[in-house]
């Protein structure tokens, strides 16, 4: 649960990290490649809250809390919330700091 999710996101970072580098310039694009598989990961929600297994493809899933803060902001469809992961892991965003997303879930809209 809540330990998974926490070694993914600083895995991510630590990996990001030592690939781009500590300087702001490599904190930021680790940041951004992090939000991208954010937008990518928030879709997928633990088989225990599917309500027909298999899932169906293009089933929305209903909305729910997690156990901690942590897997609640990872399955919000809100980018301000995934934002606040990368802050978590990676220091607060510059002021103009802009985030859209590329995946972007066409079923889901």
């Amino acid at each position: 649960g809540k330990q998974w999710y926490q070694r993914r996101v600083r895995g991510f970072r630590d990996y990001g990290l030592e690939h781009w580098g500590s300087d702001t310039a490599g904190v930021e694009k680790c940041r951004h490649f992090l939000l991208e598989w954010l937008s990518f990961l928030y879709r997928y929600i633990p088989v225990g809250l599917l309500e027909v297994l298999p899932q169906r493809i293009n089933e929305r899933p209903p909305s729910y809390f997690g156990r901690d803060e942590l897997e609640t902001l990872m399955c919000s469809p809100r980018s301000d919330d995934w934002i606040r992961i990368t802050e978590m892991v990676l220091g607060k965003v510059p002021d103009e700091f802009n985030f859209v997303p590329k995946h972007v879930a066409n079923s889901y809209s």
